[in-house]
């Protein structure tokens, strides 16, 4: 049944004790166009402000008249490593809304829906109702002269009374939103909040929900927190890492990387191209690798396909670029606004001939910005492309981080031109090279030359069988130099015993909540996540060795023979029968429920 709930008051009321919660989820769910990512992100913004943990995961429609779309944050004041599987509130903007995601709300959770368009079921017990006429009184709060646009903020207001959030922060969250539109939209923002704040929900709602302490109080020296998505932070640590040029071409859900680059770079003496298309892209940003910067591009699942030969033309001429590859449901246009994992075959092992390169893959937000920073590094030391294989999840997702020592970190841009002695090769059989720009001086009289063609120590093509295997061979070695560098992930949880869950990218936060809720239970459990996927540090046998269970909890399909892509290649590295995966392709992030329902399912094979 619903709760009864007054009329709008004209100032806010007392906030109520309430319940002291560690942390808690809100989903928003709505149509695309009803701007409850705006929402979402404000709340987001506001406890990264806070000192309290964050996290974000959403879905919109893939098509540009809109449709159906949620935003999940989870925050509070302990550690967040997950969206949350299921709600403690619950906006329902419309019918469709309360439908589909009334069963996702806990026993006991909030749904707050707009009695304008929603029709509760008053024999559902299971969750506490709250009707508000979000609509009308949005209406009523701007004049009728915007009809309803505005109810989210409206809504915001509502959720800020309900748990007592800091209005002062807030206000200014939103002064940096529209403040620099016009001061109509400001002023108009304002009254919708302030509307929404002031609605009385009645005491007993008021009491739902209320913020314990922080968990820890921050240490003197401790980092500030910054709060952003993963698009963005992967764009912060490109620069930082020195990165000025580049080109890309428009796609969801990596675009907002392009659009960025291309407002920053130039402040900083870059460009950053919008080409004509992928390959276009591609081109022009192995060209200012051939110039001598470290370049970037940046795509989704079918530009990267498009992206294929030319990056096989990098690999042969040894150029230093970064491609950033934001991954989507496919295969073709697929599920351009969903997430999936599914590209990681396609990043070691695609293009035609043997083309070894290097694949990282970041597990947060605030690793965004630390694993594009290394693939910098690496694409420079190594003379070679590096592809960062981000996903939809962390491109949306906000999260709060440590702001990174950006002083210490920062590399200064440039071309290196110093002069090569004596007989120089840019491709040597023995040693290890990087490429050589154009205009370098080179004083034993030969300059190189770089083709697509196998090619001999000074670049000439050169078809022969013993140097084909010779370079072939190079190719190869430079990889494999690097993985005797790379350390060992850590184990978290035991360190030996029954199920090790093994994980890359955004299924960091679900993977860790399930190695606790399985340690819980009793059960001898650890996780191991990787970062960097080709080359695989060297070392990991040992590990695997102490565990009777290996699940590899991916969001790509088992394929033919049961096993998701990072679980083939390990198999296929280590030749362990003890790796099994844990696969789904609905598009959406792990749940930890469908986790431990997969090492389950594993355990009684």
């Amino acid at each position: 049944m619903a709760t009864a709930v007054p009329a709008p008051s004209s100032a806010p009321s007392t906030q109520g004790n309430g319940q002291t919660v560690r942390d808690v989820v809100i989903r928003l769910a709505g149509n695309s166009q009803d701007g409850i990512q705006a929402i979402g992100g404000f709340l987001a913004r506001l406890a990264g402000r806070s000192d309290q943990e964050v996290m974000t995961f959403m879905t919109i429609p893939a098509t540009i008249s809109g449709g159906p779309s949620i935003f999940q944050v989870r925050m509070g004041s302990g550690e967040i490593l997950s969206p949350g599987d299921r709600s403690d509130l619950l906006v329902a903007f419309y019918q469709h809304s309360y439908d589909a995601h009334r069963a996702q709300l806990r026993d006991g959770g909030v749904l707050l829906y707009d009695s304008d368009h929603v029709k509760p079921d008053e024999t559902d017990k299971r969750v506490r109702t709250i009707g508000v006429p979000i609509t009308s009184a949005t209406v009523e709060a701007v004049g009728g002269s915007a009809k309803d646009k505005g109810k989210n903020i409206f809504v915001l207001g509502l959720l800020a009374r309900l748990f007592n959030l800091n209005v002062e922060k807030l206000k200014g969250i939103m002064q940096e939103r529209f403040g620099k539109k016009n001061e109509d939209i400001l002023r108009n923002a304002t009254l919708t909040f302030d509307s929404g704040y002031a609605y009385d929900l009645g005491d007993e709602v008021r009491a739902a929900f209320q913020f314990g302490p922080a968990r820890a109080t921050p240490a003197a020296d401790a980092r500030p927190i910054v709060t952003m998505d993963g698009n963005q932070a992967i764009v912060m640590g490109l620069i930082t890492a020195g990165v000025r040029f580049g080109a890309a071409y428009p796609i969801t859900p990596a675009s907002s990387i392009m659009e960025d680059l291309r407002g920053a770079l130039p402040k900083y003496g870059g460009l950053y191209v919008q080409a004509e298309d992928e390959i276009a892209a591609i081109a022009i940003a192995l060209g200012f690798s051939y110039a001598g910067h470290v370049a970037v591009t940046n795509t989704s699942g079918p530009g990267m396909s498009l992206k294929m030969e030319a990056l096989g033309w990098g690999v042969m001429a040894e150029m230093p670029l970064v491609i950033v590859n934001v991954q989507r449901g496919g295969p073709s246009t697929g599920l351009p606004t969903m997430v999936e994992q599914s590209d990681l075959l396609q990043a070691v092992c695609g293009t035609h001939g043997d083309a070894p390169r290097i694949v990282l893959a970041p597990y947060s937000v605030g690793d965004c910005f630390h694993a594009s920073y290394e693939a910098v590094q690496l694409a420079r030391e190594y003379s070679v492309p590096v592809i960062l294989l981000s996903d939809q999840a962390l491109s949306t997702r906000i999260g709060a981080f440590p702001e990174p020592d950006l002083k210490a970190l920062y590399v200064k841009p440039g071309i290196t031109l110093s002069a090569r002695e004596g007989e120089y090769f840019a491709y040597s059989h023995t040693k290890p090279t990087q490429h050589v720009p154009p205009g370098t001086p080179m004083l034993g009289g030969k300059y190189p030359l770089v083709t697509g063609l196998e090619h001999d120590e000074a670049g000439h093509p050169n078809a022969s069988p013993a140097n084909h295997q010779k370079m072939t061979a190079r190719r190869r070695e430079k990889i494999k130099t690097l993985a005797a560098t790379l350390p060992v992930p850590e184990v978290y949880g035991d360190q030996d015993g029954e199920v090790l869950l093994v994980g890359w990218g955004s299924t960091f936060g679900q993977i860790r909540e399930a190695t606790n809720a399985l340690r819980a239970q009793g059960r001898k459990a650890g996780h191991l996540h990787f970062r960097h996927l080709n080359p695989l540090p060297n070392g990991i046998e040992s590990v695997f060795a102490r565990f009777r269970q290996i699940d590899v909890v991916e969001i790509n399909d088992e394929g033919l023979y049961g096993y998701g892509q990072f679980a083939t290649l390990l198999r296929a590295r280590y030749a362990n029968p003890a790796i099994r995966s844990i696969c789904k392709t609905d598009g959406l992030t792990f749940k930890v429920t469908e986790i431990l329902a997969g090492v389950a399912r594993n355990t009684a094979k």
